[in-house]
């Protein structure tokens, strides 16, 4: 028998109403902490090394154009792709930390 089987039938299982009630505490509860809650995380990591970025930074960008960091805007950055070739993108479009666009390049 297989897990949704087994919530269904304690639900229905004519037990009181808070055996019911309990169930769908535990289902969302395991949707928070199992979903919900590391997604924020990443998230939240996510903006902090954004915030972080600084000219003169190498980046790679979520089409998989690397640049280095010439300028950053409330809302955007403006890359050095090639000499003398810049590309204004926007902040959410970079995903990848110097790091890896520095070993990406080696």
């Amino acid at each position: 028998m297989n897990l949704l089987g087994i919530i269904l039938q304690a639900a229905a299982g004519g037990g009181n109403a808070w055996s019911g009630l309990m169930m769908m505490v535990v289902i969302i509860a395991i949707f928070y902490f199992f979903m919900i809650r590391p997604q924020q995380k990443r998230q939240k990591d996510i903006t902090k090394a954004r915030e972080a970025l600084k000219p003169g930074d190498k980046v790679v960008t979520a089409g998989g154009i690397y640049g280095k960091i010439k300028e950053i805007g409330d809302v955007y950055m403006l890359l050095e792709i090639a000499d003398g070739v810049r590309i204004r993108i926007d902040k959410a479009s970079v995903f990848a930390s110097n790091e890896d666009a520095q070993q990406q390049q080696k």
